[in-house]
């Protein structure tokens, strides 16, 4: 089983560049983005997200989002896609940025479960 990460956020801009960063520090991690609506402007688009979770070349997918309607937008994205998607209410940059360093280390998912509670937003 392999895990890899998609990014969701309403702006395309900042999913384009937390998605360079991740890939510094994560280079053989499978990241996908789906950055704003069908017109790039800002929001969401659960076309956009679907096709970010099929070129995802991971079996299981990390989601991280960066505000509510994203994550709206993923959980209904979840109940569609072909692959398990584990969904994370933490820091968006911090939370990528963890899970995508642990998966490049060959960590295994419930130690980056552990590794994300500190990070959750309540």
């Amino acid at each position: 089983m392999s895990l890899g990460i998609t990014l969701v956020s309403h702006s395309p801009k900042i999913v384009a560049g937390l998605s360079d960063l991740l890939s510094q520090v994560a280079k053989d991690v499978s990241i996908t983005i789906a950055g704003g609506t069908e017109q790039n402007d800002i929001g969401t688009s659960m076309d956009k997200i679907m096709t970010a979770f099929e070129e995802n070349k991971a079996d299981e997918i990390l989601a991280f989002y960066d505000l509510g309607s994203a994550k709206m937008n993923l959980e209904m994205a979840q109940e569609f896609a072909s692959k398990k998607v584990h969904l994370y209410d933490v820091a968006f940059i911090e939370g990528a940025y963890t899970a995508a360093t642990l998966l490049q280390a060959g960590v295994d998912l419930s130690t980056i479960e552990a590794q994300l509670a500190p990070l959750k937003i309540k």
